[in-house]
C-alpha cells in the first residue's frame, strides 16, 4: 500500500486497511506493527522501517509524512511517499521490545484518575480527573479532588505545582477532611517540616563531622590495580566510571569513606567493589563484604577468585554453606590477619568476629538489613572506609536534596550491550510455557521457572518432565538443607542443568548469563518492584532475554488482584511500569536513606511533599535562599484548556497541563506549542488562549522587582 504526499484518500479506509494489514491500535506508537489515531493525525509503525510515520490530513487530502522519534514522539524527517507493508510478528515476538529504559520521563502518567494526590494547601485526596467548569468567568478545565466524606475541591490549571502523586507504602492513606475545625492538615504539614529540618540538620553535621575525623588514606593506583581494571570482560559505563574514580578519591582521603552507590540490578555495581576491595587489600589492609544471602556471598566469592586467581590473595567465604569448623578456621585466619578478603553474611557481624587490620567494609544489597544491623556496623567501623552498594535507586530530587550532606554516587545508565528484555503478559496455559522452555533450550540457554509456592514445586517438576522431556531440572527454595541447596544452585551455575524451578530466593544474588529466559507462575500475586528484581535475574549479558508473566486463567480476582493485573500490563508497555517499579523502589532506597524514624512523616504527606520539604531544609542549613514558588492565574473572560475533541486522552491532557505550568522560560512554552502541534496538529483557539497567557507571565517584568505574589483560587462545589 503506497501513500503519496498531497493525494487524495478516504480517511476511514485508510484505517480500516492498515487494521486488515495486521496492524493493531494503540495509544502511543513505540514499536513495529503499532497504530494510532487523532483526529486527522495518524501514526504508523511499518514493517521493514527503523522509525515510525506520521501522516497528517487535511480533510481528504495527505498533507504531510514524517518520520518521528519513538523515544520524545517528536518529527523527524519529511517525506513524499510511505510504503505500507503488511505487518508479521518475528517469532517469539512478545510485548514491545523497545528499549524501556530510554524513554521519556514526560511521556508517562504523572498521575491519573483514581490515584492518591496530596495538593499542599488542602491535603490528601483522591484524584477524579479533569472537568469543565466556568467559575467566576475563568472557564475551562479544572482538576477535581476527592477528599473525605463527600466534600470535593476544583483546583485551577495554575496550581498544578501544588499537587503531587502520593506515595509512601503500599497502605491507603487516610483522606483529609477538609471540614475539621482543628486544621489538621496544617499541623501535619508543620511537624512533618520540623521532622524534614531536623534531618538535614543531623545529616549536614555527621557529613562535617566524618571530614574531620582521622583516616588512613590508601595508596595510589598501583600497576596490579590498572591490570585488574583492564581485565574486566565488559565496557564501563560513564555511570560507573564516575563511581569508581569517586570511591578511589574517596579511599585515598585522609578522612574515612562513607558512600553510597546505588543502581539498578544488573547495572555494574559490583564491579565497583570489587575494585575497591583489590585496591585495599593491596595496600596491606583487610576488605570485607557483607551480603545478605548465602547464594549472593557464593556468587561474589567466585567473582573475586576468579578475577584475582592472579595474585596471591587470600580470598575467605563465611556462610552456611561451611561447616562450623570451617568458619572457625576462616574466624581464626581472620584475626590472625592471614585473610586479606572476607566476604560474608550477617555471621560477620556477630561478637566472635576480629579483624587483624579491617581497612574496607563493603555492604552489598545495604536496603536489606535492619537497623540493628546498621548500628552494630557504625560501632565496627570506627575509622574503617564504607561503601554501601544498594540496588534501590533514589529519585534524582532526594539526591539532589542530600548532595552537600551525604556521598552518593548514582548508576543511572544499563551497559552498553544490554538489551532491553521483552516482556509478556498472559493467562496460563501447557502450550506457551512449553514454548518459552523450547525456545530457550534451542539456542542453549538456561531458564528460571519461578513458582512461589513450596507445597506445589513438586507437582511443577512432574509437569516439566512432560511438557520438557529432555531438560534437566533442579528445584532450589529457603527451606532445602543448606548442602542440598549449594548443590542445587552450583549445578545450574556451572551448567549443569537446563531449568531452576525455584521460588523468590532468587529475588537476590543470582547472577547467571546464560539464563535468559524467566517464567513467573501467578505473577498477578507479585508487586511491581518485586517482579521488576525478579525480570532483573536475566538480561544480564548481550543475549535477548524473555520474561514470561503468567496468571491463572480460572480464578476468580478480586478487585485488588485485577488492580494489580492493570498494573502488571502497564509494566510491560512502553517504560510506564518501569517507572512505576522504580517509583516503588525509590521510596524503599529513600526510607533506608532518610532512616525509620522520618517513615512516620513520609506516611502523613506522602513522599513527594516529604522531599520537596527536606529539599528547601537541605538548602537552607546549607546557607542558600528559599524563594516562594511562583504560581500562574488564568485570565477571565477567555477559554483556556485543551479540548477533548483536540487531545482525547485524559492523561495525556493532564501530562500536558503539568508540563505546561511547570514552565521557567517562554523558550519551554515554545517548545511545547511546537510539540503539539507536531504530534495532535494546529492548536484550537482555546490552548492558544492558555499557551499565550503563560508566556506572558513569563516575560520578565523590571517595574515589578521581587517574586510576583498570585491570589490562589480554589472552589469547593
Amino acid at each position: 500500500m503506497k501513500l503519496e504526499l498531497r493525494q487524495e484518500y478516504n480517511f476511514s479506509e485508510i484505517i480500516a486497511e492498515f487494521t486488515r494489514l495486521g496492524y493493531r491500535r494503540v495509544e502511543l506508537v513505540v514499536d513495529r506493527g503499532e497504530l494510532a489515531v487523532r483526529g486527522g493525525i495518524v501514526d504508523i509503525f511499518p514493517q521493514g522501517h527503523t522509525t515510525p510515520v506520521r501522516l497528517e490530513f487535511f480533510d481528504r487530502t495527505l498533507d504531510s509524512i514524517r518520520s518521528f522519534n519513538i523515544l520524545d514522539q517528536r518529527s523527524l524527517t519529511k517525506l513524499d511517499f510511505v510504503e505500507i507493508q503488511p505487518y508479521q510478528p518475528r517469532p517469539g515476538t512478545l510485548v514491545r521490545d523497545t528499549d524501556f529504559q530510554e524513554t521519556e520521563d514526560y511521556l508517562l502518567p504523572d498521575f491519573q484518575p483514581g490515584d492518591y494526590i496530596v495538593h499542599e494547601n488542602y491535603g490528601i485526596a483522591i484524584f477524579g480527573g479533569l472537568t469543565y467548569l466556568q467559575e467566576r468567568s475563568v472557564a475551562g478545565e479544572y482538576y477535581e479532588l476527592q477528599f473525605a466524606g463527600t466534600e470535593k475541591v476544583y483546583v485551577p490549571l495554575g496550581q498544578s505545582r501544588l499537587m503531587h502523586r502520593y506515595s509512601a507504602s503500599d497502605l491507603k492513606p487516610e483522606l483529609t477532611v477538609l471540614s475539621a475545625k482543628n486544621n489538621g492538615w496544617e499541623k501535619t504539614k508543620q511537624k512533618a517540616r520540623s521532622a524534614a529540618k531536623n534531618i538535614a540538620l543531623e545529616l549536614f553535621n555527621l557529613y562535617r563531622l566524618r571530614k574531620l575525623t582521622r583516616g588512613w588514606p590508601c595508596p595510589e593506583d598501583t600497576e596490579e590495580q590498572l591490570a585488574v581494571e583492564a581485565d574486566f570482560p565488559y565496557e564501563a559505563t560513564p555511570d560507573q566510571l564516575k563511581a569508581i574514580a569517586a570511591v578511589k578519591q574517596d579511599m585515598e582521603a585522609a578522612s574515612p569513606m562513607d558512600r553510597l552507590v546505588c543502581g539498578d540490578v544488573g547495572f555494574g555495581k559490583t564491579e565497583i567493589a570489587l575494585r575497591a576491595a583489590f585496591k585495599m587489600a593491596m595496600a596491606g589492609k583487610q576488605a570485607a563484604m557483607l551480603a545478605p544471602t548465602t547464594i549472593l556471598v557464593s556468587q561474589h566469592y567466585y567473582n573475586f577468585k576468579e578475577r584475582f586467581k592472579k595474585y596471591a590473595l587470600n580470598i575467605q567465604m563465611l556462610s552456611r554453606f561451611h561447616t562450623p569448623a570451617e568458619n572457625r578456621r576462616i574466624i581464626k585466619d581472620l584475626k590472625a590477619g592471614r585473610t586479606d578478603i572476607v566476604i560474608g553474611t550477617h555471621r560477620l557481624l556477630q561478637q566472635d568476629i576480629g579483624f587483624k587490620d579491617l581497612g574496607l567494609l563493603i555492604v552489598d544489597e545495604e536496603q536489606r538489613f535492619g537497623v540493628e544491623h546498621k548500628e552494630f556496623i557504625k560501632k565496627l567501623t570506627v575509622n574503617v572506609d564504607i561503601l554501601m552498594l544498594s540496588a534501590t535507586p533514589i529519585p534524582r530530587t532526594l539526591y539532589l536534596s542530600l548532595s552537600g550532606m551525604r556521598d552518593i554516587s548514582i548508576l543511572r545508565t544499563p551497559p552498553k550491550a544490554r538489551r532491553a528484555i521483552k516482556t509478556m503478559l498472559a493467562e496460563y496455559s501447557d502450550a506457551d510455557l512449553q514454548q518459552a522452555v523450547a525456545r530457550e533450550l534451542e539456542r542453549s540457554g538456561q531458564i528460571f521457572i519461578l513458582n512461589n509456592d513450596i507445597k506445589t514445586l513438586p507437582y511443577w517438576q512432574r509437569k516439566l518432565k512432560t511438557l520438557a522431556p529432555g531438560a534437566r531440572t533442579v528445584v532450589a527454595h529457603g527451606k532445602m538443607p543448606k548442602a542440598q541447596l549449594e548443590k542445587a544452585v552450583l549445578s545450574f551455575v556451572e551448567r549443569r542443568t537446563d531449568i531452576m524451578l525455584c521460588t523468590t530466593i532468587i529475588e537476590n544474588g543470582i547472577d547467571i548469563p546464560n539464563a535468559n529466559t524467566i517464567i513467573v507462575l501467578n505473577a498477578d500475586y507479585f508487586g511491581l518492584a518485586q517482579l521488576h528484581q525478579i525480570r532483573g535475574r536475566v538480561g544480564r549479558s548481550a543475549v535477548q532475554a524473555y520474561a514470561c508473566l503468567f496468571y491463572s486463567p480460572h480464578k476468580i480476582l478480586s478487585a485488588e488482584a485485577e488492580a494489580r493485573l492493570h498494573s502488571l500490563k502497564e509494566f510491560t508497555m512502553l517504560g510506564a511500569g518501569y517507572r512505576l517499579a522504580m517509583k516503588d523502589l525509590e521510596l524503599r532506597g529513600a526510607g533506608n536513606i532518610l532512616g525509620a524514624q522520618q517513615s512516620g512523616f513520609v506516611q502523613n504527606v506522602g513522599f513527594t511533599l516529604y522531599n520537596k520539604m527536606l529539599e528547601e531544609a537541605a538548602r537552607e542549613v546549607r546557607g542558600e535562599t528559599v524563594e516562594k514558588e511562583k504560581l500562574f492565574t488564568l485570565p477571565a473572560g477567555q477559554e483556556n484548556f485543551i479540548p477533548a475533541d483536540y487531545l482525547e486522552e485524559e492523561v495525556l491532557r493532564i501530562s500536558f497541563y503539568r508540563r505546561i505550568m511547570d514552565c521557567k522560560s517562554a523558550q519551554e512554552v515554545a517548545r511545547i506549542e511546537q510539540e503539539l502541534k507536531d504530534r495532535f496538529g494546529e492548536l484550537p483557539e482555546q490552548s492558544i488562549n492558555l499557551l499565550n497567557s503563560i508566556r506572558e507571565q513569563l516575560q520578565p517584568r523590571p517595574h515589578q522587582p521581587g517574586i510576583h505574589r498570585v491570589r490562589r483560587r480554589h472552589f469547593r462545589l
